[in-house]
């Protein structure tokens, strides 16, 4: 199960090929920084020999109760250079005791458990979902609790301030980073780094402004992008064809890394204990395309420090004979995050043409556009706050992907043999998510009358 109940049996878990090391290779080689292990789901089963509940891998058939896999991805990630961290589930649908103040005693001790036993951890990753139905020592009830105040978060950012003082915090309201808002991973396009102090929090009800930020925060707090790789978040193996295309892990790119923000891409270990082949591959045809593009910046002295101010504008050379589809603007955001408005133009034969325009830049801000031939970059800063540091800007190409087994683009048939055969009034209120299905076309010699349904977002 996605999530599960609490009262699964220990002795089911018994993976019995499980390799960190594979995974950690497989993360290395796919040109990721870091892992995040889930090490206590809401399920409540923790994935380390903890000596604060019976329900964890003491008592597995997994080395015979004698495996640690905290441990394992701890050692695997200092063994081959890459950064670990650890994911542990505010709430646990298994304990007795959750939503009385001794859950919280306990859910302290298991957070000093990981910070203190495992070397350097670089995130801790607090997840929102909290109370709801569960086993609950066989209770099978559901348990409410006050999202803001139950777990004291300001007592473990002073524990890992103390335990780990170089952590970065996740939750929805950070403090280090925060949720971006969605699971699909993606940002806003305009995505500031802020947050207004003290009003996000794990939980938080207005979850999707998230993903712009708040343009008058005054905490800074970077958007971090989580989706899974598979329509799940755990191991199905009805899931194994299903992983998600290149084309469309392309797409999550550029529009969360690319979107001034951290991508988060969940890779769940198979019931083996190793990461799928299906996945495996996948994540090297990623790593491939990305270096593909990014090895080959076609500005020529696109590194330096450019002293924006509203109105200013740069123009950058390009290398001989520069095809490019994608530009990257960078701030030096040890300086602040300042840019409002830019525009990117091209000189092609044809002269000056505008190719791309955006709001916030940020530490990362990508545009992709029709491909050009072209042989200077001119950047204009429309608006910025006071004065903007731009410290790169750099241009790519990128092949063009299409989606995987397509037999067509329904979204690119043609549209003069079609009429509209139905419609109805819609009310739009405005900041609300709004599914339209009111809308039926059909071909003029077609017998079928397939229906369309679309979401928007205003």
């Amino acid at each position: 199960r996605e999530w599960g109940y609490g009262d699964s049996d220990p002795k089911t878990f018994n993976p019995t090929r499980l390799d960190c090391e594979q995974w950690v290779q497989t993360f290395v080689k796919s040109g990721m920084k870091g892992v995040i292990l889930t090490a206590k789901h809401h399920d409540g089963f923790c994935l380390w020999p903890t000596q604060l509940t019976e329900y964890c891998i003491r008592n597995t058939p997994y080395k015979d109760g004698k495996g640690d896999i905290v441990r394992e991805l701890s050692d695997a990630c200092k063994k081959y250079g890459i950064k670990f961290a650890v994911y542990l589930s505010p709430w646990d649908r298994h304990q007795a005791n959750y939503g009385s103040p001794e859950y919280v005693e306990y859910f302290y001790k298991q957070l000093n458990e990981l910070l203190s036993n495992y070397g350097d951890v670089f995130e801790i990753w607090f997840d929102g979902a909290n109370g709801g139905d569960g086993w609950y020592g066989g209770a099978k009830d559901s348990r409410t609790i006050d999202r803001k105040t139950y777990y004291n978060y300001p007592r473990a950012y002073k524990m890992i301030d103390e335990l780990q003082p170089q952590a970065v915090i996740f939750s929805d309201g950070g403090p280090g980073c925060r949720w971006v808002g969605n699971e699909h991973g993606f940002a806003g396009a305009t995505n500031w780094s802020f947050l207004r102090a003290g009003e996000v929090y794990p939980g938080y009800p207005k979850y999707r402004e998230l993903q712009y930020g708040h343009a008058d925060g005054n905490l800074w707090v970077a958007a971090e992008c989580d989706v899974s790789i598979r329509p799940g978040w755990f191991y199905h193996a009805e899931e194994d064809s299903k992983v998600k295309s290149l084309k469309h892990l392309a797409d999550i790119y550029f529009q969360s890394v690319g979107y001034n923000s951290v991508l988060l891409l969940n890779i769940p270990p198979d019931r083996r204990g190793l990461i799928n082949e299906a996945d495996v591959q996948r994540l090297n045809e990623f790593a491939a395309y990305r270096e593909k593009i990014f090895t080959n910046n076609r500005v020529e002295k696109g590194r330096k420090d450019w002293e924006a101010v509203s109105g200013s504008e740069t123009v950058y050379s390009l290398k001989p004979e520069s095809e490019i589809n994608v530009v990257m603007l960078q701030e030096d955001i040890t300086k602040g995050q300042r840019v409002e408005s830019f525009t990117v133009e091209a000189l092609t034969e044809q002269g000056w043409q505008e190719v791309a325009k955006g709001t916030t830049v940020g530490y990362k801000r990508m545009v992709r556009f029709p491909a050009v031939k072209a042989t200077q970059l001119r950047v204009k800063i429309n608006e910025c706050r006071l004065t903007a540091h731009i410290s790169q800007v750099a241009a790519y190409y990128a092949d063009p992907l299409e989606e995987e087994n397509r037999t067509e683009n329904w979204n690119n048939l043609p549209r003069a043999s079609w009429k509209q055969v139905a419609a109805s009034p819609l009310t739009i209120d405005l900041g609300k998510e709004v599914e339209l299905s009111a809308f039926t076309y059909a071909p003029l010699k077609a017998e079928a009358k397939p229906t369309m349904a679309f979401r928007y977002k205003f």
